[in-house]
């Protein structure tokens, strides 16, 4: 029988030379000054957590990693490391960083929404890419007067097999998500409308405007936009 090998002792020296031989030191330095960023800001403001909020974290935490039973929890955080008082201070450390972020931007996410109210339409749209502009200028007279049907294009002349079963349809864009040239006709179309092909560096865009959505405040929108600010002010704060 070969012998039995027995487990190997990984040291704190084996796990940093590890993160540094795998080029992940830089990322790991960020997000530990990123956390003590965050705890000296909360800490000036005078932001505590609260055990009801932690609890409330954890609760959401066990059933978004589907660890509802007791004992899958553990195995979680056995496999990862932690002890409880490490995993209450994991789930801490991000209730800290969501209170803190709404205690600095709270008040700035409806005057930055109308301010930037265009950024944050979005379009719905089916968009077929082909290789030769001059079949796309065919294509396109052909859908225009009838004798083709969009769909029934976007089935024949999509190669990627997800997108040609939706027939090239697109989830809901802001102006950001596509290339400025793109982003300029679409938005300046009159739904439903089909966009005479648009040339880019990908190839020649062939594209339905199905739908234009006026952006609303509602709660979704109102945490990315927390986030975009939040996350500017880490990134002032890692300077």
């Amino acid at each position: 029988m070969p012998p039995t090998l027995s487990a190997p002792v990984i040291s704190q020296e084996d796990i940093f030379n590890h993160i540094k031989l795998s080029c992940q030191l830089p990322s790991v330095l960020e997000a530990i000054v990123t956390r003590r960023a965050i705890a000296n800001a909360a800490a000036e403001a005078g932001i505590q957590v609260e055990v009801s909020e932690l609890q409330q974290a954890a609760d959401v935490f066990r059933l978004e990693y589907r660890l509802q039973r007791s004992e899958d929890a553990w195995q979680w955080m056995q496999a990862h490391g932690l002890s409880l008082d490490e995993f209450e201070e994991m789930l801490g450390a991000s209730v800290l960083a969501a209170k803190l972020a709404s205690h600095l931007f709270a008040d700035r996410v409806e005057p930055l929404f109308v301010e930037r109210k265009l950024d944050y339409a979005q379009v719905i749209m089916y968009e077929i890419i082909l290789e030769d502009e001059d079949l796309a200028m065919e294509l396109f007279y052909a859908i225009e007067e009838g004798e083709l049907n969009f769909f029934q294009v976007g089935h024949e002349y999509i190669q990627d097999r997800e997108l040609r079963r939706t027939s090239g349809y697109r989830k809901p864009l802001r102006r950001t998500e596509l290339k400025p040239e793109i982003s300029a006709a679409v938005f300046a179309a009159n739904p439903p409308q089909l966009l005479k092909p648009i040339v880019t560096s990908n190839g020649a865009h062939l594209i339905l405007v199905d739908e234009l959505l006026v952006p609303e405040l509602n709660q979704v929108l109102a945490s990315q936009i927390l986030a975009e600010l939040f996350s500017g002010w880490l990134k002032q704060q890692l300077k």
